[in-house]
């Protein structure tokens, strides 16, 4: 038969035997005095071979290993692998699955809410506010949380977490209520210097350490520049005090 009616019977098209052929997973037949390959059964019986492994999951290159092994010790090997990539898999798509069942119980959905579950459950907790302070400063957390990976969000989050604590909610709620009122305030304003020594004293050490380990960063550092162009002159002062605290401190 020729390249065509073995590409119809083995329901694959010429160019993949040909493919096939370039990589070494079908023996190329000898051309006739015409010019023209003949493909046998045989040749049909090799590339089903080839397309059933395929479709296991296996890498051309590993089919190409599998059919040299006469004894069938590779082909085992490689599934058995591939069996485990693909428990793990299953189990990555099952808990991506119960993360989103678990959103979708949600009334109150909105696209933060998409954050893991450790840093959602902190953020639960700690003090919110309707200003726009407040809005930036939860985003500046969720932004932080989405650059680690899932090891680092849960260290992240049991760094907020003495934050939820009921007396120190009640303080980050007072903080966040003064650091409003300094919206349309001059930089000079002498409640800068104040609100600056208090968030200071409120801040867990452990936190305090991670933020200036990541200002001494140089892939990092720029974070505390860009949170001053963005928040109002008297709030943006607040933070570089603080900064100025923190390094005393420490």
């Amino acid at each position: 038969m020729r390249i065509g009616e073995l590409a119809t019977l083995a329901g694959v098209s010429t160019r993949t035997i040909r493919h096939y052929h370039h990589l070494g997973l079908l023996p190329e037949p000898e051309r006739l005095a015409n010019g023209y390959r003949e493909y046998r059964l045989r040749d049909a019986v090799a590339l089903a071979r080839v397309r059933r492994l395929a479709e296991l999951g296996l890498s051309l290159d590993e089919v190409r290993d599998v059919l040299a092994d006469d004894e069938g010790q590779e082909l085992r090997e490689m599934l058995l692998e591939l069996d485990a990539d693909l428990a793990r898999e299953q189990a990555a798509i099952a808990a991506r699955r119960a993360r989103l069942a678990a959103l979708l119980t949600e009334a109150d959905l909105h696209p933060d809410s998409t954050v893991s579950p450790d840093i959602a459950e902190v953020l639960r907790g700690l003090p919110t506010g309707t200003s726009a302070f407040a809005e930036f400063d939860r985003e500046l957390l969720t932004l932080a949380a989405g650059g680690r990976d899932s090891g680092g969000r849960s260290d992240f989050a049991e760094l907020l977490r003495p934050l939820t604590e009921p007396e120190a909610y009640a303080r980050g709620q007072a903080l966040i209520a003064r650091m409003d009122e300094l919206a349309e305030a001059s930089p000079d304003d002498p409640r800068v210097a104040e609100v600056a020594h208090d968030l200071a004293a409120h801040l867990p050490a452990e936190m305090v350490s991670v933020m200036l380990t990541s200002l001494d960063d140089a892939t990092t550092g720029h974070w505390l520049e860009e949170m001053l162009r963005e928040l109002p002159a008297a709030q943006g002062e607040v933070l570089h005090l603080l900064v100025t605290r923190l390094r005393r401190r420490d």
